[in-house]
């Protein structure tokens, strides 16, 4: 019997890739030099996709491929791809969040010690020579027993809470429905905020939070606030974040992502009171490994005829 075909848009992990090619033809549009051409040619009778959520597909490779069922993203990120039309094409999508959410959440703590006792700078200072000629590095902010806002309570801001609570941090979160979690609901965002000595950022990006965080949330986190983006940079009103941030009307900032990646805002990245990621938050051998192996684990599901692992909520997806 012929394996069933898969068509690899982006590079794959060695390991993972082989045990694919075991269980699959895999049509390896990556390699192809004209990537369209390939796909029309190779693409007509394919079933499934892999492929990363950064990388973008036009109607014109949905066209080229009728028979397509099912797109298995291996990144928790789908920003690039067109959903709506991906919906109403009744396309399954996966992703691969559950296999990256404890290394984002051990980013968004590690973010939020960085920034609050000014680390990267303290490393800096004692490298300089600052240490031995000036004394005492300046004094910095308390992070145990002070207020946790986290934007967004699913998989992962319930895991962020979770290490904030060993911190002792007094947790509120705003969601769009109460959920059932033994931490406090802010229906209102700015409430949120100007309850909170840090918001960390845990919401999914896309069209529906773009530009969520404006400054008047930030004017309510205030000049002694930080925010943490470990989300996606469109959910921040960056133009409002920089002039927040000048001004003192928001008194940190802590960042994986942005709005442009991966060459930031050179004003953003010229200020002081800002701690910088280079969005890697998932970076790590064995979550990029585990992340490939549920991409892997969707496509077997789907064509095994089994319920999908991650399945992401789309209308009409799967119709």
């Amino acid at each position: 019997m012929a394996k069933p075909e898969i068509m690899v848009m982006n590079p794959v992990r060695r390991d993972v890739l082989a045990q694919l090619d075991a269980d699959f033809t895999l049509l390896r549009a990556d390699q192809a030099e004209d990537q369209p051409d390939f796909i029309a040619r190779s693409g007509a009778a394919c079933r499934a996709m892999l492929i990363s959520g950064n990388n973008a597909i036009t109607s014109d490779v949905l066209d080229a491929m009728p028979a397509l069922a099912m797109i298995s993203c291996s990144t928790a990120g789908y920003d690039a791809l067109p959903v709506d039309e991906i919906g109403a094409r009744g396309i399954a999508l996966t992703n691969t969040s559950p296999a990256l959410r404890d290394d984002v959440a051990d980013m968004g703590m590690l973010l939020l010690l960085a920034a609050r006792r000014g680390f990267v700078a303290g490393d800096a200072y004692v490298r300089s020579g600052d240490w031995a000629r000036k004394g005492m590095y300046p004094l910095q902010r308390k992070v145990s027993g002070s207020r946790l806002g986290i934007v967004g309570m699913g998989s992962l801001g319930s895991a962020v809470a979770r290490r904030a609570e060993a911190f002792g941090m007094q947790i509120g979160y705003w969601n769009r429905r109460e959920k059932d979690v033994p931490w406090t609901w802010y229906p209102d965002l700015v409430d949120l905020a100007k309850n909170s000595d840090a918001l960390i950022l845990t919401i999914a990006g896309g069209p529906e939070t773009e530009g969520l965080i404006g400054a008047e949330v930030m004017a309510a986190l205030g000049p002694q606030g930080l925010l943490v983006n470990i989300a996606r940079g469109s959910v921040v009103d960056e133009a409002a974040l920089i002039d927040a941030l000048e001004s003192g009307a928001l008194g940190h900032a802590a960042l994986d992502v942005y709005r442009s990646e991966p060459d930031p805002d050179p004003r953003l990245t010229a200020l002081p009171n800002v701690t910088l990621s280079p969005h890697h938050a998932s970076g790590t051998e064995e979550t990029r490994t585990d992340m490939a192996r549920l991409a892997a684990d969707n496509l077997r599901a789907f064509f095994a005829g089994k319920e999908l692992l991650s399945p992401v909520a789309i209308p009409g997806a799967g119709a």
